[in-house]
């Protein structure tokens, strides 16, 4: 493979850029009308600067500005004219409309990862597997507000709420709802809509009979735990196998699950699994409507749930959120939905390389590079031979006189 092969004529952040269709974001910029009163710093310009801000990390509007104009010579080949000066991208941050980036990002999901089925019959329980939670994310202003104890002035800080519905098979972010940090995660729960077979795992929080009630109806599991203020009646006993019990399985019941009292009207049939962990003594109660998979798989089931905090905390890592570059709801929600959407992407690229990346360090690289003249996927798949060929010295020697 010669040099050729690892040049490229676009630097790796335009490279990435051709990953959105022209059709998709032109698509959504007519939704929104978002080029409407902007006669230069356009949506196409806005996004690109959102999005080097991200990939690269960048903790202010100075640093961003001054980033982007150490390049000014590539910036051709991303398509964008100029750099905005820090009033220009502080006022767009404040008033285009974050629904763009939002219906953006649910494009690009759907484009590269494509739309859930109907229906997931014939699928493994890895395939079917959902996981649901929120994140807070702290303001140093009280512009959204915030949850928690109020400081030393009588103020609460503020703070933003990502609620996430996370596929396990790929931990990929199928649904994103961003609200105030106040909110009740219980809201979060009428924008989930899964097909038949689907298996949502989620933490006490989510508490809501109707709502288990419909998702039973429509054939989807729900695995959760049992919470203290619950009361519940016995119907019947179900038989423990010995190799459930070797995997800690202390009982396996059938119940009516109630709320409140012990008089509450507001029941619930449903199955409750207690396990203990045999490594920590700790024993714990699981609550799903799945009567047919063994305890032990259900207890498997909610295990699988940390993987969603695993995910939250990659995601406040790799992104700059903890510095946000406006201080209105609309400059932050732009900032978060574009972290959102450099996962789709990065994701994306790490699935079509070869070589295995772990997902810090391949975002690691691509921030080191973002500006380089190197083809994307031929310098991910094989770094090191890729640096070395375009390093090493032309074989040729080149004479000013003829000899």
């Amino acid at each position: 493979m010669n040099k050729s092969s690892f040049f490229s004529g676009q630097p790796l952040l335009g490279q990435i850029l051709k990953l959105i269709p022209e059709h998709i974001f032109r698509q959504v910029v007519k939704e929104h009308d978002s080029d409407r009163y902007y006669k230069k710093f356009r949506t196409y310009e806005h996004f690109v600067t959102m999005l080097y801000s991200c990939m690269h990390d960048c903790t202010s509007l100075r640093e961003l500005v001054t980033g982007m104009q150490a390049h000014y010579n590539k910036l051709g080949h991303l398509d964008v004219a100029c750099v905005p000066r820090r009033s220009t991208l502080s006022d767009a941050n404040n008033s285009r409309d974050a629904r763009f980036f939002e219906s953006l990002f649910f494009k690009l999901h759907q484009y590269l990862f494509g739309v859930l089925p109907d229906s997931l019959k014939g699928k493994s329980p890895a395939e079917r597997i959902f996981l649901m939670d929120s994140t807070t994310i702290s303001l140093f202003s009280d512009i959204m507000r915030g949850a928690g104890m109020y400081g030393a002035d009588g103020r609460k800080k503020g703070g933003a709420k990502a609620h996430v519905l996370l596929k396990m098979n790929n931990l990929m972010p199928e649904i994103v709802f961003i609200t105030d940090a106040k909110e009740n995660d219980r809201i979060f729960m009428n924008h989930i809509d899964l097909p038949k077979g689907a298996i949502l795992v989620f933490d006490r929080g989510y508490e809501t009979f109707s709502q288990w009630d419909e998702w039973t109806q429509k054939g989807i599991t729900w695995v959760t735990m049992l919470k203290a203020k619950n009361f519940y009646n016995v119907l019947a006993d179900r038989p423990v196998k010995e190799s459930e019990e070797q995997k800690g399985v202390l009982s396996d019941s059938e119940i009516m699950l109630g709320r409140g009292t012990k008089n509450t009207t507001k029941i619930i049939r449903a199955r409750l699994v207690t396990y203990v962990d045999f490594k920590t003594g700790d024993v714990f109660e699981f609550l799903t409507n799945n009567f047919r998979f063994s305890p032990s798989t259900i207890a498997a089931f909610y295990k699988k749930r940390w993987a969603i905090e695993s995910f939250f905390k990659q995601y406040k890592q790799n992104n700059p959120v903890k510095y946000f570059l406006g201080d209105s709801i609309n400059a932050i929600k732009i900032q978060l939905w574009v972290a959102f959407i450099k996962e789709l992407l990065v994701r994306y690229i790490k699935d079509q390389l070869k070589r295995k990346w772990s997902y810090a360090n391949l975002s690691s690289m691509i921030r080191h590079h973002l500006m380089n003249y190197i083809n994307l996927f031929a310098f991910l798949n094989d770094p090191d031979r890729t640096l070395i060929k375009l390093l090493e010295p032309n074989k040729t020697q080149l004479y000013l006189f003829p000899t």
